[in-house]
């Protein structure tokens, strides 16, 4: 059974001057405020789609490595992903970057490496932003 998760946007007024908030309505967890200036300069305490973009793929990417660190008998302790999107004008978003430490027992760089590829090559959010370079940087922690 397919599950729906739903985020609600209002815009007010024109892109340059105009503001919005965009609510996460399936969790209920509130609305951010969004400008043009919170996108394209500084956020100055408001979000982006990018920001949006980045919570989802550090989540997706996450549990992904997870799922395929137990299924090969190496379930982790625990995994910090950070995403960092970028945009630019004219171009809009010009790359994701993926950066993992994980403190995950018995294994290798290599098996880590090879796990984190597998999870960023076939997370859902990874697929869905498939037209978008994504790179790579993952690191296992000593224990």
């Amino acid at each position: 059974m397919a599950t729906v998760r739903t985020a609600t946007t209002r815009w007010e007024g024109p892109l340059d001057s105009g503001k919005g908030s965009v609510a996460l309505e399936s969790s209920g967890l509130g609305s951010y405020e969004l400008t043009w200036p919170s996108r394209a300069e500084d956020p100055n305490g408001r979000t982006s789609p990018e920001e949006l973009i980045a919570a989802a793929h550090s989540c997706c990417f996450s549990m992904a490595l997870a799922f395929g660190l137990t299924q090969a008998g190496h379930p982790p302790t625990a995994i910090t992903t950070s995403a960092d999107v970028s945009f630019a004008l004219p171009a809009g978003i010009t790359g994701i970057r993926l950066s993992v430490r994980a403190t995950v027992p018995g294994i290798t760089e290599a098996e880590f490496a090879a796990a984190a590829a597998e999870a960023k090559e076939n997370c859902p959010v990874s697929k869905a932003l498939a037209g978008t370079q994504i790179e790579l940087a993952a690191v296992t922690l000593e224990q």
